[in-house]
């Protein structure tokens, strides 16, 4: 190997900018609170090395949707990132309020109908170690990025999904979202690699837990709505709306939720930002009750939409 150049900072960044940026065309804006402004060149979206955020996962996120202009599920989003953050003993360099302020300039910024926005909140730099007072001052990081829908074959003839090697996250971590996301990489990585659509975990006493970043939950033979009890999974922002909006209309019961019932039961459904509600139709290989999309996904999915028409916050009037 040659040896390797020492260069001063003016063509550092030069070679920084001419780098290889995979991904970089997704990229529509984004905000670091270190530098205090938003950017659009994606070349430039970096993250210090010694964040521990970076090599400790040290921090907890959020992820949200805007379609049509308007961005769906902001503070429920928000105080779940808060309620994260105090489990793990972070809270952010600014105001909740200011956080929320920040996140709707970084969608505007964008300048797209349609996008994904994402909030990461670190321990911030300061050393490689794990002592959290390395670092003084905790990491906000914004960034908006494109936004590919899910195709409308897969509501209207259902997707796979599958019993994962790879077990729930211990509760006390599995209710935290926080940015360790490596047994969630290799769920995700099972399922490509088997070509099914969605892994779905159990904890250690055989309980159903959830998908890989998604809720799932069942309807059973008497048309109960039966969700895992969030003890062992993430309460999904989704889910717990779309339990709200469905509630007035079924019986939903939050409970323990045994694998053979999962064959027993009328539908499957995964519950997410990204796909709001879809059904499941083969686990295991084995058809869920005739193998097509049930009525409570329809029309979980429909209530999501039309909530996110009526009380999303406005980032984009073209």
């Amino acid at each position: 190997m040659p040896d390797i150049r020492i260069v001063d900072g003016d063509e550092y960044i030069e070679r920084l900018k001419a780098a290889h940026r995979p991904g970089g065309e997704k990229m529509l804006a984004f905000y670091e609170h270190r530098l205090g402004v938003i950017g659009t060149d994606p070349r430039l979206m970096l993250m210090l090395w010694d964040d521990h955020l970076v090599h400790r996962g040290d921090g907890v996120f959020e992820t949200m949707k805007w379609v049509d202009g308007k961005l769906y599920q902001l503070d429920p989003h928000l105080r779940r990132m808060e309620c994260s953050a105090k489990a793990i003993h972070l809270a952010p360099p600014c105001a909740l309020d200011d956080v929320r302020s920040i996140c709707i300039q970084v969608a505007r910024a964008a300048k797209r109908p349609h996008g994904m926005l994402r909030v990461l909140l670190g321990r911030g730099p300061g050393g490689f170690g794990i002592d959290p007072l390395e670092c003084p001052v905790p990491g906000l990081y914004v960034v908006a990025y494109a936004f590919t829908p899910k195709a409308e074959e897969a509501y209207e003839k259902g997707v796979t999904a599958f019993r994962t090697s790879i077990p729930a996250k211990q509760s006390y971590l599995a209710t935290i979202k926080s940015t360790d996301y490596l047994p969630n990489m290799l769920m995700k990585r099972e399922a490509l690699e088997k070509g099914v659509d969605y892994p779905i975990c159990f904890d250690d006493q055989n309980f159903l837990a959830e998908g890989a970043v998604e809720n799932v939950c069942l309807v059973d033979k008497q048309g109960v709505i039966c969700v895992p009890a969030f003890d062992n999974c993430l309460a999904g922002t989704t889910m717990r709306r779309a339990i709200e909006l469905i509630g007035t209309e079924r019986q939903v019961d939050f409970r323990k939720i045994r694998e053979d019932e999962i064959y027993d039961a009328h539908e499957f459904i995964v519950v997410g930002t990204t796909v709001d509600a879809v059904s499941i139709v083969r686990y295991n290989g084995k058809p869920i009750h005739d193998a097509r999309p049930g009525p409570v996904a329809k029309r979980m999915r429909e209530l999501l939409r039309q909530d996110l028409r009526e009380t999303g916050v406005v980032v984009y009037d073209g």
